[in-house]
């Protein structure tokens, strides 16, 4: 358990599983995917995703995965809600628009 009461639960029987659970765990709150790109991209071919939140970090040239790529549609609307920055990181709020 994470400070403030998150817990995480993994689950191996595939996105809609794991959906369906949290759904039941969450009742009417909201629910959050974290993972890397192969992770979100399921979540993105379900159709399910509300809002993104990306961090951007530098990396060499040829490092990280591509987020957009590998979707069974093109990508559904969404707009930069917000854009936080640092040294370190960019990180991009998107929401369907």
């Amino acid at each position: 358990m994470r400070p403030g009461g998150t817990v995480f639960h993994f689950v191996s029987d595939g996105p809609e599983r794991a959906l369906a659970l949290a759904r039941e765990a969450a009742g009417k709150r909201d629910i959050r995917i974290s993972g890397g790109a192969d992770v979100i991209q399921q979540y993105l071919n379900l159709g399910v995703v509300d809002e993104l939140e990306i961090a951007l970090a530098p990396v060499l040239f040829g490092g990280g995965r591509r987020l957009f790529e590998n979707l069974a549609e093109p990508l559904p609307g969404f707009r930069i809600d917000r854009v936080l920055h640092d040294a370190t990181a960019t990180h991009l709020r998107y929401v369907r628009a």
